[in-house]
């Protein structure tokens, strides 16, 4: 005789959820605004005849935008669409890599925390009261200060700011599943804990768990803006745009060429729009009462 172990997720919730996000107004928004953004950074070398490390037109310097430089040049004579471009890129970069970073790590220490409770539960919880207790900015400035200014270092710092975020949603989300019946049925049946853990509970938590994903990359790509206008982001000439904004302020191009600060704070703008407005619509589609929530 065999017995069938039941399972958390169904095909048909997994096309309910199609259904919902599909009549999702933010979540199409933002679906196709991420997925313009993501086009554009990827085929910047194919589409974009300028070298953003090399190629300077100084007779061109602090021109406004025409119709050989659509964005205006900047005041070393670089051509803005292209340090945008290219700048878009590496922001998108560090934004994914440290959300997948902070995704790994963060539910690791979750799902242990969960599930086995106790003094293990006891140590993460209070590392990530510590974590949380300082702003993330500066909990990012510290990391990038130890680790030495560079676009790894912002990955990490970023990364690092993800950690308790995600350690506490899945933490929550272990707590509330570990004494639901699925599990109780193969906890029964004599399955380990790992396979409990990556097996069934995991996969029961992956939909809030890509919808915080999808909000974190928004704002790590916004931590990492930030880091860049400090100077302690990705160094020249990787072009970033929070760079290029600090960039433009020390030069004091802010009245006089404006076009300078308005275009890479104009994508910066977009590029958190339209991960939040997908994370928003993701999260209408897997829960339409307003069960998930974001820390």
């Amino acid at each position: 005789m065999t017995t069938t172990l039941p399972r958390p997720a169904t095909k048909f919730l997994k096309n309910r959820a199609v259904q919902r996000f599909t009549e999702s107004t933010s979540g199409l928004i933002g679906l196709g605004l991420t997925l313009f953004i993501t086009l554009a950074a990827l085929l910047a070398p194919v589409l974009n005849p300028y070298d953003p490390a090399s190629d300077r037109d100084y007779a061109a310097r602090l021109q406004g935008p025409s119709l050989e430089h659509w964005f205006g040049a900047d005041g070393l004579g670089r051509d803005i669409l292209t340090q945008v471009w290219y700048g878009l890129r590496t922001s998108l970069v560090i934004g994914v890599v440290a959300v997948l970073l902070g995704l790994l790590i963060g539910v690791g220490l979750g799902l242990a925390a969960g599930y086995f409770r106790g003094w293990i539960e006891g140590i993460i919880g209070w590392l990530t009261d510590v974590m949380l207790a300082f702003p993330s900015i500066l909990l990012a400035i510290a990391v990038v200060t130890i680790t030495g200014p560079s676009m790894v270092s912002v990955m990490v710092a970023v990364g690092v700011v993800q950690i308790p975020k995600f350690i506490r949603l899945t933490r929550s989300m272990v707590l509330s599943l570990r004494e639901q019946e699925f599990v109780q049925t193969v906890r029964a049946f004599g399955a380990k804990p790992p396979r409990i853990v990556f097996l069934h509970i995991l996969p029961a938590s992956l939909a809030p768990l890509i919808v915080q994903a999808t909000l974190a990359i928004g704002t790590s790509t916004l931590e990492a803006a930030g880091l860049g206008f400090l100077g302690l982001g990705a160094q020249p000439p990787t072009p970033e745009l929070g760079t290029m904004l600090s960039d433009a302020f020390k030069g004091g191009y802010s009245l006089s060429a404006p076009w300078t600060i308005v275009f890479p704070g104009l994508f910066i703008t977009v590029t958190v729009l339209a991960f939040n407005l997908l994370g928003d619509g993701l999260r209408d589609a897997f829960d339409p009462k307003g069960g998930l929530s974001s820390t």
